[in-house]
C-alpha cells in the first residue's frame, strides 16, 4: 500500500528510484525565477480518486488547491494531498497520509513541503524549507542533517504533479519526454515522463480523450521505462490524471478519478 499512495501523489513509486547525491556540487544557480504562466488550475480545484487492487477497493486519495499563500514574499499555491485506506485494507494496512506543498505561482517550484505519513506502521515526517534563489533546502524535522543543495527547479512530490500540468500538452507527441528533478528525503532524483500517444478513457462522465504517459527511471546513468505503469492525463487545458494503471506481482492496481470540482476549464469529453 505504501507505493500505491505514493504512485498517485508523486506519479511514480519511490521504491524504483535510484538516487543521486543531494550534496553534489551544482553547475548552475538560479538568481531570477522563471514565469511559466501556468493556466491549467486555480485555487478551489479538488480531485478525488479511488484506489483498487483488482476488484478490491483499497483506498481513496484527494488533491486540493487551497487559497493562495505567500512564501519568501512570493505568491504561492497551497496544495494539500491526503490518502487513506478503506474497507478490509484498514485491518491489515491502515494508512493515513498527508502532504502539503507551497508552490511558487510563477516558477512552479516549491518553497515549503510537509510530509506526514503513517502506512501500516511505517511513519515518516518531513518539513522541507526551500531557498529557490540559493538552491538549498533544510528539513525542520531533521535539522541535524544540515543543508542540502539541489539542481535548478527541482520539485517535491506534490509540486512535480502541478509543474507537469503547466506544460503545453497540445505540442506533445508520441516519443516526447517531460524531464525534471525530484527532491525527496534529502536526495534528488532525475525523472522523465515518456509520451506514449493518445487514447480515450471511459469514465462515469463519458469518454475522456487522454495523453498516455510512462515513467522513465534512472538506473545508474541510464534511463529505463517502468513497463508496469501507465498514466492517462486528460488531453485538454486541465491535464488532470484520469487513470493510473500499475501491474504488480499481486495483480493490477488502478487509481481512478472518482470526483472533481473547481476545474479551471470544462473537462473535455469525447
Amino acid at each position: 500500500m505504501k507505493s500505491l499512495f505514493l504512485s498517485l501523489l508523486s506519479i511514480v513509486p519511490l521504491s524504483f528510484w535510484t538516487s543521486l547525491s543531494a550534496d553534489e556540487p551544482q553547475a548552475n544557480r538560479v538568481h531570477e525565477l522563471r514565469d511559466l504562466g501556468q493556466s491549467a488550475f486555480r485555487p478551489g480545484e479538488v480531485l478525488e480518486y479511488n484506489i483498487r487492487y483488482g476488484l478490491i477497493e483499497a483506498g481513496t486519495a484527494k488533491l486540493e488547491v487551497k487559497e493562495m499563500a505567500k512564501r519568501a514574499n512570493r505568491p504561492c499555491y497551497h496544495v494539500v494531498g491526503t490518502g487513506r485506506s478503506v474497507g478490509m485494507t484498514e485491518w491489515f494496512f491502515k494508512t493515513r497520509d498527508r502532504y502539503e506543498s507551497y508552490i511558487d505561482a510563477e516558477a512552479m517550484v516549491p518553497w515549503e513541503f510537509i510530509r506526514d505519513v503513517n502506512e501500516g506502521g511505517y511513519e515518516i515526517e518531513r518539513h522541507l524549507i526551500f531557498d529557490q534563489y540559493a538552491q538549498t533546502v533544510v528539513d525542520r524535522k531533521a535539522p541535524h542533517k544540515g543543508e542540502f543543495s539541489y539542481e535548478a527547479y527541482a520539485q517535491d512530490m506534490i509540486s512535480a504533479f502541478y509543474f507537469a500540468r503547466s506544460w503545453d500538452a497540445s505540442k506533445l507527441k508520441k516519443g516526447d519526454e517531460i524531464s525534471f528533478t525530484m527532491f525527496l528525503d534529502h536526495e534528488q532524483f532525475p525523472f522523465k515522463l515518456l509520451i506514449l500517444g493518445r487514447k480515450n478513457i471511459k469514465t462515469k462522465w463519458g469518454m475522456v480523450p487522454c495523453l498516455a504517459l510512462r515513467p522513465k527511471l534512472q538506473e545508474g546513468r541510464v534511463f529505463k521505462e517502468e513497463e508496469g505503469m501507465t498514466i492517462y492525463v486528460s488531453d485538454d487545458a486541465n491535464k488532470i490524471p484520469v487513470l493510473i494503471e500499475s501491474s504488480l506481482f499481486i495483480g493490477t492496481v488502478k487509481v481512478e478519478l472518482s470526483g472533481y470540482k473547481g476545474l479551471r476549464h470544462k473537462l473535455r469529453l469525447k
